[in-house]
């Protein structure tokens, strides 16, 4: 039986098409929701989420951590859990670690040039 051939740090370093694509869909949608559900929060700390948000939010979690399976930081990610709809509060936490991690991936494999003011830039 052939042996699993075990990546090395800098080949785990590259993102994949799949990685990109997803990031560049996902961030924008996850942001919106996280801004929802904080106006809730503002409103209504402890009242819980109801199951189609919960739903809603959790297929964007799931996509981000496929964005993020090479990260550090995956390993501290959770889903809400749909069984116990969380709370408003509860679910701005969750959301907000997403957007960091997420935020922290595009800050190690996005490199944009000097001169490039905003524009154009690499993926790793």
């Amino acid at each position: 039986m052939k042996q699993p051939t075990k990546k090395s740090k800098k080949e785990e370093k590259y993102t994949t098409e799949e990685q990109i694509v997803l990031y560049e869909t996902i961030s924008p949608l996850l942001h919106s929701a996280f801004d929802e559900v904080k106006e809730f929060s503002k409103k209504k700390q402890d009242e819980a989420l109801n199951v189609k948000k919960v739903k809603m939010i959790n297929r964007l979690l799931e996509k981000a951590k496929v964005v993020l399976k090479n990260e550090s930081t995956v390993t501290f990610l959770d889903l809400l859990d749909e069984n116990e709809l969380p709370s408003n509060s509860d679910a701005v936490l969750t959301m907000s670690q997403y957007i960091s991690s997420l935020k922290k991936f595009r800050g190690d494999h996005y490199h944009s040039g000097d001169w490039d003011f905003g524009f154009g830039g690499d993926w790793d």
